[in-house]
């Protein structure tokens, strides 16, 4: 005989579910809305050890977390992203390539604190449990600790940012990471003077955000739900501060 399941679909309160979406939806990256205060180490705290406790494949955690408030080792970030964003620049012409240029795309010196968060490729062995097909799930963990973070630190009023523009070797180099290392997001911290109401390069007419609707197949590619009217129900289309229930 099979023993008795129980039930936990009970799940969150209203207010705890409303709570956990507003995080999603209200969640922003942030590169030009910092104020200088600096984050108290117990919100910080709360803040990592929400990242900590992401889901990892095998529950190898590879990742590490480098706090980084020195000046030094952030100008030298800074500079490193100022060469490679000229570069990204010469991709796009027009239009473009001048909305591109007056964007700000990182917020290195004017957030209070830096944070990399790493992946540790050898953690958990030479044979994790579940990696043994596809290896990069790894990083895929790692970036669900990120997701965590940044929805704890909105929660916590804080804003994040993450620097994409940055020559990897050259970081891991700068920070000193074993070969084995690899440095996944390079992200900005600290409270803000705003959390903008649609994302930025939304606002600044970079793109848009893609209907949910044209992103779902039914069982195969290409085939399309039986029905999507349940989908009128679903707030991810809006902003969550238009929105009245999760």
């Amino acid at each position: 005989m099979l023993e008795r399941c129980g039930d936990a679909s009970e799940g969150f309160s209203p207010e705890q579910k409303q709570g956990l979406y507003r995080a999603i939806f209200e969640r922003r990256d942030v590169r030009s809305q910092f104020r200088p205060d600096p984050i108290p180490q117990a919100i910080l705290t709360r803040v990592l050890t929400a990242a900590h406790h992401a889901p990892s494949v095998g529950f190898m955690q590879p990742w590490d977390f480098i706090v980084i408030d020195d000046p030094a080792v952030r100008g030298a970030v800074k500079g490193m992203f100022t060469r490679e964003n000229a570069r990204a620049a010469a991709h796009y012409t027009g239009e473009r390539a001048t909305l591109y240029r007056a964007m700000k795309l990182e917020g290195i010196l004017e957030s209070p604190l830096n944070l990399c968060v790493t992946c540790d490729r050898t953690r958990g062995g030479p044979h994790v449990l579940g990696r043994h097909t596809i290896i990069d799930t790894d990083l895929f963990s790692v970036c669900l600790a990120i997701q965590n973070l940044w929805l704890a630190a909105r929660a916590e009023g804080i804003g994040v940012g993450w620097v994409s523009i940055l020559d990897p070797v050259e970081l891991a180099q700068l920070l000193g990471l074993p070969a084995h290392v690899h440095p996944v997001a390079y992200l900005c911290l600290g409270y803000v003077c705003e959390f903008l109401a649609v994302p930025e390069l939304q606002q600044k007419g970079w793109r848009e955000r893609v209907p949910l609707e044209t992103l779902l197949h039914h069982n195969r590619w290409g085939t399309a739900m039986p029905d999507g009217e349940w989908l009128g129900a679903h707030p991810g289309h809006q902003d969550a501060r238009e929105s009245k229930t999760p």
